[in-house]
């Protein structure tokens, strides 16, 4: 049975609060870190053709390390609420069920055997690795007959995310490319480009403005198949689009920050606890939230250990692998 809304505040103010934590955490990312910058310096970055060491620190490094926080963020949280109400299992997350893995496998691949191949290459690679890692670990828990359980496919997950990154740190070690991968893989945002936020941006917004467009169908997803087919829905064609996103916004993350878990599983239980179950409000706050908690996590990275770098996997996963606890322990429930 869907929970009703939640409407003591309305839904547009908690958008707006949204809009303005996001705003708020993105002016913090910029002016904080271990070289001395100020809110004036970062008008100045954005708003100007002034070149000075700190204005440069934010226009060359700062801005787009922190716009692909922003981008990656949103696009983990969506495709972790999308895979959520997709298979209604309160444990999915692209990190738990292979689409990660896939796309990490891919990356070692692409690396060893194309070497030559351009970021935009190497984007697609990850794209295939994600839709293969997450079409073998469905596959793998679709082997018994009945509904998918969530505690199946969490055990197909670990098995062939374990699987594939062997694959990867195989292929790494055979071809002598460990040091190479483990600046992809090692889960942070250091030397983010404006290139490469050029490609992996327009696939992102594709992904949310397609999973947006698909949230009223997600929501009806989410309650039961049955319900879905009664009301006329074509379950088949919106499982595959609602596939299509996930692994698309899954695999350009992992092309840009590596290997990424538990924000896709946080982000989408936070979210139902402020605005309920219906996916055309979960969607779109996701995407806000998620943002918000990876620029912060990025801030914290690089603050915590200054001039040293705190790897911000590490962090998420510290945050997140309670999480995992506290969801399993209340049989998957909402945190309210």
């Amino acid at each position: 049975m869907m929970k009703p809304n939640r409407r003591k505040i309305p839904y547009p103010l908690k958008l707006a609060a949204g809009f303005i934590l996001l705003l708020a955490t993105l002016a913090a990312s910029l002016v904080l870190g271990a070289a001395n910058t100020t809110l004036s310096d970062v008008w100045l970055a954005i708003t100007s053709k002034e070149t000075s060491e700190s204005i440069s620190i934010i226009r060359e490094l700062r801005l787009p390390r922190e716009l692909g926080a922003m981008f990656v963020g949103a696009a983990l949280a969506v495709s972790g609420a999308i895979m959520q109400g997709m298979t209604r299992n309160p444990l999915a997350d692209p990190g738990l069920l292979g689409l990660t893995a896939g796309a990490n496998a891919a990356l070692a691949i692409t690396l060893a055997f194309i070497p030559t191949a351009n970021y935009f290459g190497i984007t697609i690679a990850c794209f295939i690795g994600a839709a293969a890692g997450a079409f073998i670990v469905f596959g793998i828990a679709s082997l018994k007959k009945g509904n998918l359980s969530p505690l199946r496919l969490v055990l197909a997950g670990a098995a062939m995310t374990a699987f594939l990154n062997a694959i990867a740190e195989g292929i790494a070690i055979y071809f002598k490319i460990s040091k190479d991968l483990s600046m992809w893989t090692a889960g942070g945002l250091i030397g983010t480009t404006w290139e490469q936020l050029q490609i992996i941006i327009p696939f992102i917004c594709i992904g949310l403005i397609l999973a947006i467009l698909c949230s009223k169908q997600l929501t009806i997803l989410s309650l039961s198949e049955e319900v879905s087919i009664g009301l006329g829905q074509n379950v088949k064609w919106i499982k595959a689009v609602l596939f299509v996103v996930t692994t698309l916004l899954a695999g350009v993350s992992v092309a840009l920050v590596g290997n990424i878990a538990f924000l896709g599983l946080m982000i989408p239980h936070i979210v139902r606890g402020i605005v309920g179950t219906d996916y055309r409000y979960i969607v779109p706050m996701c995407a806000l939230i998620g943002a918000s908690f990876m620029m912060f996590a990025d801030t914290m990275a690089r603050i915590i250990g200054a001039p040293y770098e705190t790897p911000v996997a590490a962090l998420i996963a510290a945050l997140g692998l309670p999480f995992f606890l506290i969801i399993v322990r209340k049989g998957g429930k909402t945190l309210s």
